[in-house]
C-alpha cells in the first residue's frame, strides 16, 4: 500500500499523477480535513499533524509515504523521514529548477501559501536552483481554501488571481510555479489570467515518478484506492466529480 495524504483535497492532484504512474497499484489517500488549511499554520503544529498522519498510514502498513503538500513537505517532510526510517518518503517542493531552467526572460515566479512562502525550504531551493534567475514569491492566501470549498467558480477568486498575477507578467515573469497542490485545480483559472505570456509548472507527474522509481513490489497491488478524511469524510467523495476526478471513483474500495 502507497500512504498518500494532504492537508485536504490538494493532494487529489498528486494522486491523480500517481495512478497513471502506477495503475496496479493500492493506495491510501487521507486527507486531513479536520485541520485544513495547513498554510496558516505555524511549523510546529504542522509537524506534529505530518508525524501523526504518517504515523497512522504507517501503521496501516503504508510501505511508501507521499507528502502530497508542498507545506507539508516543506515544514516537516525531515521529521516524517527522521521518524520512519525503514519507509521511503517522497515530498512535494516547488518546481524551481525547471523553471529556472526553462526561463527565457530570467524571471520566474512561485505561487504559495503563506507558510511555504517563508519556509525556508523554499527560499533554499531558490539558492540552490534559481541562481542568475529573478524570483517573485507570491503568497496567495485563501486560494487553497477556495479549492477545498469547492468554489472554484466565485468571481472574488478569479479577480484575486488576476491581482496577483497581472504583476508579476508585468515584471517580466515568463514561468509561474504552483507551489501548492490545490494550486493544480486552479489552472484552467490561471491560464485564463496568464494567456500565452507565461507557462505554469506542475510538478505532479515528477513527484510520480519518483513514487514509482521507489515503489518495487507495490507497484504490482489490485489498483484499488482507500480514502480517509479527518473530518467530513463524505465531502472528499463528493469532490471528486467536481474537480474532474470522477475515474477514480472505480477504484475506491
Amino acid at each position: 500500500m502507497i500512504g498518500v495524504f494532504d492537508s485536504g483535497l490538494g493532494g487529489l492532484s498528486v494522486l491523480a499523477a500517481l495512478v497513471e504512474a502506477l495503475p496496479q497499484a493500492d493506495f491510501r489517500y487521507h486527507a486531513d480535513t479536520a485541520h485544513v488549511p495547513y498554510g496558516n499554520k505555524s511549523d510546529a503544529e504542522i509537524q506534529r499533524r505530518v508525524l501523526a498522519v504518517g504515523g497512522e498510514l504507517a501503521a496501516m502498513g503504508c510501505d511508501l509515504l507521499v507528502v502530497a503538500c508542498n507545506t507539508a513537505t516543506a515544514a516537516a517532510v525531515q521529521a516524517l523521514r527522521a521518524a520512519h526510517p525503514g519507509i521511503p518518503v517522497v515530498g512535494v517542493e516547488p518546481g524551481i529548477k525547471p523553471a529556472a531552467q526553462e526561463t527565457r526572460s530570467g524571471r520566474i515566479a512561485v505561487l504559495a501559501t503563506e507558510s511555504t512562502a517563508k519556509s525556508a525550504r523554499l527560499h533554499k531551493l531558490i539558492r540552490e536552483h534559481a541562481g542568475g534567475v529573478e524570483v517573485h514569491v507570491e503568497p496567495c492566501p485563501g486560494w487553497a481554501t477556495h479549492v477545498e470549498l469547492l468554489q472554484l467558480d466565485d468571481p472574488a477568486l478569479a479577480t484575486d488571481i488576476h491581482a496577483r498575477i497581472e504583476p508579476l507578467l508585468a515584471a517580466g515573469v515568463d514561468r509561474i510555479v504552483l507551489g501548492c497542490t490545490h494550486y493544480s485545480f486552479l489552472a484552467p483559472l490561471l491560464r485564463r489570467a496568464i494567456g500565452k505570456r507565461a507557462r505554469l509548472i506542475d510538478v505532479a507527474d515528477a513527484v510520480a515518478r519518483q513514487a514509482r522509481r521507489l515503489s518495487g513490489h507495490l507497484a504490482h497491488g489490485n489498483g484499488r484506492l482507500h480514502l480517509h478524511a479527518s473530518a467530513h469524510p463524505e465531502r472528499l467523495h463528493a469532490a471528486l466529480p467536481r474537480l474532474n476526478l470522477g475515474y477514480l471513483s472505480a477504484r475506491i474500495a
